[in-house]
């Protein structure tokens, strides 16, 4: 069993490190243009009672979930995916792909407005942090090993995602 451990958290940092060393002269690929009345503020203690403990962890306090667990990693239903905090549409199914990292992954967001980002250096290596335009919730990162067309691997949190099937 702690071989197994060992080996995912391995596999996880390898998959963060070759993420991030790609990622580290990356341009801004998103804007954020949601409008300010549109915006979602709430305290600390609105977002625990609106939150499970789980969905606050990640997309509060900028959390991860363990690869390969998530909800959504492995789903294949067509539809959108939305913020599980303020159901704002991120990602469509259709640009959702198999990046073998253990988590969703999407070359592109619905709109250029639905995400903004963020440096984020809490490993003590550069990468880019994907945050909801409307709430401010931790998604997870972007990186520029993606697939065409756009070259990008929006790797999210499933908690941090609600899907919505298409009628």
């Amino acid at each position: 069993m702690i071989r197994i451990l060992l080996l995912c958290n391995l596999f996880l940092w390898f998959q963060l490190t070759a993420g991030c060393a790609q990622n580290s002269n990356k341009e801004k690929h998103t804007s954020t243009n949601v409008e300010r009345s549109d915006k979602v503020e709430k305290s600390d203690a609105e977002w625990k009672k609106l939150l499970t403990e789980e969905e606050y962890h990640v997309m509060r306090q900028q959390g991860t979930e363990r690869a390969f667990t998530g909800k959504y990693w492995d789903y294949k239903k067509k539809g959108v995916y939305h913020c599980a905090a303020c159901d704002l549409e991120l990602f469509d199914s259709q640009t959702k792909y198999k990046s073998g990292t253990g988590w969703p992954s999407f070359w592109q967001p619905i709109g250029s407005e639905t995400v903004e980002e963020e440096e984020d250096m809490s490993l003590g290596i550069s990468r880019t942090e994907v945050h909801c335009a409307r709430c401010g919730g931790h998604l997870g990162h972007v990186f520029n090993d993606g697939p065409k067309p756009t070259g990008l691997r929006y790797c999210i949190n499933s908690v941090s995602l609600q899907f919505k099937a298409k009628e």
